[in-house]
Parts: C-alpha cells; sequence; structure tokens
C-alpha cells in the first residue's frame, strides 16, 4: 500500500494539496482542530491539534510526507511569533521519528532585498515583525534533522482563495460589477501565485528526494499589475473592464491608529508601493513544472467565485 499523505490545516493551501493528491490517487490524511476538510473518497478527515505531540504522532502513523500548511489564528506578529514557531517544532519533531518530510508553503516575507526581483538564492534575513518570525521559521527549518522543504509563493489567488488581496476583496466585487479599491498603487508590478501551481510544487518537491532541505519557489507568472490582474478576472467573466482605484498608503497608515487589523495589514505596505516581483524559473526547471497560464486561471478563479453562495 502507498504511504500515506499528512496535510494539516485546510485553508487554502491546504485544501488545494489534499485535493491534487487525492485526485492523482494518493490516500490523504487531513489534520484540523475541526475535521474539516475535502470531502472525497481519498480524504480521510480528523480532529487533531497539531501542536499536541501526542495527538500528532498518532495521527502520522503511516506517513512518508506531511504538508504543513497551518497559518496563525491572527495576522500579526505576536500572534505569530507565539503559535507558528511550536507547532512548526512539534511537526518537525513527530515527521522526524516517522521519517517523512515536511513541506512548508511560504511568502516572501523573509526576503531582505524586496525592491529587487526576489530568486531562489536572494538573502532571506528580514527582521521584525511578521517578516522576522518567517525569517527564523526558515532557519529553523534549516537547522532541523527532519528533512524539509520550503516552497515560496507571492500573494495568493484562484479556488478557496478567500481572505487575500485577490481573493474577496477583489473577485466578487468584480464579479457584481463594482468599482475596487486596492492596497497602495493599482498600477506597480507585482507577482501573484494561483494557488493550484503553489499545490502542485509542493506534491512534486515532497516526491523529489534530491531538492529537500532547500527553499524553492512555486511556479508563477510574470509580475503584473493590480490593476491588470483586475482586468483578467473580468475579461475571464465576459464583463466590461474593472474600475480600479487604490486606498493610498499614508490612509492606511493612519487607519492603523485605530485599528489592529489595518495596522497589521500596513506592515507589509511595501510589496504595493514599488515592484514586488519573484522569479521562479530555476525552480520550475528543477521540478518540471510551469505556472497556469493567467487567462486560465483567471477563468477557474471566476468560475469557482460564481459557484459560491
Amino acid at each position: 500500500m502507498d504511504a500515506v499523505k499528512v496535510v494539516t490545516g485546510a485553508g487554502p493551501v491546504g485544501w488545494t494539496v489534499a485535493t491534487q493528491l487525492a485526485e492523482a490517487g494518493q490516500h490523504v490524511r487531513v489534520l484540523t482542530r475541526s475535521g474539516s476538510g475535502p470531502e472525497h473518497p481519498g480524504i480521510e478527515r480528523l480532529r487533531v491539534d497539531v501542536s499536541h505531540p501526542g495527538a500528532l504522532r498518532a495521527s502520522l502513523a503511516g506517513a512518508d510526507a506531511i504538508f504543513h500548511c497551518v497559518h496563525g489564528s491572527k495576522y500579526n506578529a505576536e500572534t505569530w511569533r507565539r503559535e507558528l514557531p511550536a507547532a512548526e517544532h512539534v511537526v518537525l519533531a513527530a515527521a522526524g521519528e516517522g521519517g517523512a518530510v515536511v513541506v512548508f508553503p511560504e511568502s516572501l516575507y523573509s526576503y531582505s532585498q524586496p525592491s529587487a526581483v526576489m530568486a531562489e538564492d536572494s538573502p532571506r534575513l528580514a527582521e521584525g515583525g511578521k517578516r522576522g518570525v518567517r525569517t527564523l521559521l526558515l532557519a529553523a527549518r534549516a537547522a532541523s534533522p527532519t528533512p524539509t522543504v520550503s516552497v515560496v509563493a507571492s500573494d495568493f489567488f484562484g479556488p478557496q482563495v478567500r481572505n487575500a488581496h485577490a481573493g474577496e476583496r477583489m473577485v466578487p466585487q468584480l464579479l457584481r460589477g463594482r468599482r475596487v479599491s486596492v492596497v497602495a498603487r493599482a498600477d506597480v508590478p507585482h507577482s501573484f501565485t494561483y494557488v493550484p501551481d503553489l499545490a502542485a510544487a509542493m506534491i512534486r518537491a515532497a516526491a523529489m528526494p534530491g531538492l529537500w532541505n532547500s527553499v524553492l519557489h512555486a511556479p508563477t507568472n510574470p509580475a503584473l499589475t493590480q490593476r491588470a490582474l483586475a482586468a483578467a478576472f473580468t475579461s475571464a467573466a465576459g464583463l466590461p473592464a474593472p474600475k480600479v482605484g487604490a486606498v493610498p498608503a499614508w490612509v492606511l497608515r493612519a487607519s492603523g491608529m485605530f485599528s489592529s487589523d489595518v495596522r497589521d495589514l500596513a506592515e507589509t505596505l511595501y510589496q504595493f508601493q514599488r515592484p514586488f516581483i519573484m522569479d521562479s524559473a530555476a525552480s520550475q526547471e528543477l521540478l518540471g513544472l510551469a505556472p497556469t497560464p493567467l487567462e486560465t486561471a483567471a477563468k477557474e478563479t471566476v468560475e469557482w467565485w460564481r459557484g459560491q453562495a
């Protein structure tokens, strides 16, 4: 019998990884606190808090790969520092005992020179806030005796992606014919990663031991502006060109004085004020993968949103 593939978390990344694995005929075990996850004959859903070593070890029986897709309960540095390193430590220890590789989705936050094009060999030494937490997580993975792969993606879009710049803040508004307001600047290049491409890269990397203990980039199309991405969605939906405005950075920073949620968002405004571009060419060659063409990705995203209540 093939080994089990374990997916922790059922957000957009975990959900997509689990679905792709199951559709490929793999036996998949999804671990969440609520027992949620995609419904599929090949998917076993368990209620497990992965921060508890005992419960986690029992749920990893027979696994040769763990896709750790759990995120912080809140989008702020304090929560991340409190929750993420401890959970990853438990997962790495349990996976090491069972001889499994751990594959992580990763962000561009740790890159210390974001004004330059970010490639696989770019420095990842960012400090402070959420960026510093990601740097520490990558360092802990590198120091662990358990084999790991971190697959870096930029801002998500695609099926299952709701809480994102190109998620519920954009696509359903466009489908209703409404004007959308994007962050900082609408016309600077920004990389966006299609979640199914990230999931495919994570699955492929898990099956290639020669790529373990490395940081890879998910296949990602050339950078485009937020306005151009909105136009790709309306084109896919057969709608007129979108009306796109931008909320200036100074407005968001001022609003952050009164809202912790806005303050946490303002911490990453640099990503939308200047070109924010990742290069995935080297990883694409290593993995033998390419990004889904934008037209196809936009169409599939629109179709998924149209299927939602």
